[in-house]
Parts: C-alpha cells; sequence; structure tokens
C-alpha cells in the first residue's frame, strides 16, 4: 500500500487543518520539547496533510525509522514486526467533518500528527524497538502480549514526562486529542511514577479519559527500562509455571 496524495479530497485537507489548528492552540505549553521540535522538523502545517515520501525522508536521516501505510488497525504479530524493522504503521485516510471530536478507530491524524513527531527522538526509538524485540519472542503467548500492550498504551500512547520541573504530554492517544490534552494535566487526573510491575498489572480503558497517567524522567528512563521489563515478564511467568522465551535477537 501507498499513500495516494492526489485522492485526498477539500474536506480531508479542512479536516486536518480544523484538527491541527485546534492542536496548536492547546500543545505548546503542554507538550514534551522533544515532540514540538518534531512537528517543526517535519514541518506539520495546518494547509497540508503530510506527505509520507518527505516525512520518510526526515525520519531516515534523523533515527533510520519511516512510516508504513497500513489500512487500519493490524493485527499484534505484524505490527510488531514493522516496529522491529524500525517501520511505524499509520493509515492515510482521514476522518469526517463529522468526527472531529471522536473517532472510534485511529485515522491519520493520531498516527501522524499524534506519534511521527517523536520517531525523531532516538531514545524513545530505541524503546519502540526493544519492545517489538520483547512481543516477538513472545509473540503466541497472549498474556504477555497483554502486558506489552499495557506498556505501549501507557507510554507511547498515554505517557507523561516530566521536564524541567512540569509534567508534559509525550503520548500519542494524548497529543491528538484536545479535551484528554487538557484533562491529562488538570488537578483532577492520577498521576502515578513511572513503575513497570504497576503498568503491567493495571488495565486500560478505550471509551474515556484515563484512570492514571505515569510519568517518566527522560527518554532515556524508557530505552533503560527494557531490560527490567524483560526480567519482570520472566519472573511471572516463572511464577505461573511457563517456560520462559530463548532469546534469538
Amino acid at each position: 500500500m501507498r499513500q495516494v496524495y492526489e485522492n485526498y479530497t477539500a474536506e480531508d485537507f479542512k479536516v486536518w487543518s480544523l484538527l491541527f489548528d485546534e492542536q496548536a492552540q492547546v500543545l505548546p505549553p503542554r507538550a514534551t520539547v522533544a515532540y514540538l521540535k518534531g512537528i517543526k522538523t517535519m514541518n506539520f502545517n495546518t494547509k497540508e496533510i503530510p506527505n509520507f515520501i518527505h516525512i520518510n525522508q526526515q525520519l531516515e536521516e534523523l533515527t533510520g525509522w519511516k512510516v508504513y501505510v497500513v489500512p487500519g488497525i493490524i493485527d499484534n504479530k505484524p505490527f510488531f514486526e514493522h516496529l522491529y524493522r524500525k517501520e511505524f504503521p499509520a493509515t492515510t485516510w482521514l476522518r469526517r467533518l463529522d468526527q472531529l471530536k471522536y473517532i472510534e478507530e485511529p485515522d491519520m491524524f493520531h498516527d501522524v500528527f499524534g506519534h511521527v513527531p517523536l520517531l525523531s527522538e532516538p531514545f524513545f526509538c530505541e524503546f519502540l524497538s526493544g519492545l517489538s524485540y520483547i512481543a516477538l519472542d513472545y509473540i503466541d503467548n497472549e498474556k504477555v502480549i497483554e502486558w506489552m500492550t499495557r506498556i505501549y498504551w501507557y507510554t507511547v500512547e498515554f505517557g507523561l514526562i516530566r521536564e524541567n520541573g512540569q509534567i508534559k504530554i509525550y503520548g500519542a492517544g494524548i497529543l491528538s486529542s484536545p479535551g484528554e490534552s487538557i484533562y491529562c494535566l488538570s488537578e483532577e487526573a492520577n498521576h502515578l511514577e513511572f513503575n513497570i510491575d504497576t503498568i503491567l498489572d493495571t488495565p486500560y480503558i478505550k471509551d474515556q479519559f484515563q484512570g492514571q497517567y505515569f510519568i517518566i524522567e527522560s527518554y532515556k528512563q524508557l530505552s533503560d527500562s527494557l531490560t527490567q521489563l524483560r526480567q519482570s515478564i520472566e519472573q511471572r511467568l516463572k511464577n505461573m509455571k511457563i517456560p520462559v522465551a530463548s532469546v534469538l535477537r
């Protein structure tokens, strides 16, 4: 599959523009520095739907990653295989004008506006790669994949980071949501320090704001946590008397 840029309609461009403008007002004081820098590096703007060819040229130079076109949500195995190859799966379709506030399945605005800017951050990319290594070692173990999904959810999708004493947003699920971008930093939100075992024990929800948000201190902390993640998974499997995978990667 590929992005057929000439197929985008006037409504598509209007949807991108409206969503972009709303988040451009909300995010500057709330988003992580790395994300805001990534927006500029990718040259995302209100007038143009991002072109995957241009995105991949930039990412290749920065981190060696690229965006890979998929039709929508894909199964766990191909998803983690793409991450293993430094390919971030992304759709090319945009929601309709009557879906601006909520859409059940992630569209291009979420996949590209939310995720792509942080693919310019090396330690964050190391974390994504590391998650794929572990997930593929246990791809046929539903329990482990559920744990991996929780880690991905509470970091890549809904993670917060502490920068210069202030809590900022780096999770794409928040960055692409005007409402949650404001809520997650409010006094109503439940903020917890990043902890691998706590996250592994915490189910996630899809149809409302999160019940808790985990705060990292740096993207290096994310990357460094991969060793503990593998150890925690192995210990849990031993406690459940389930064989531990042989690491082949």
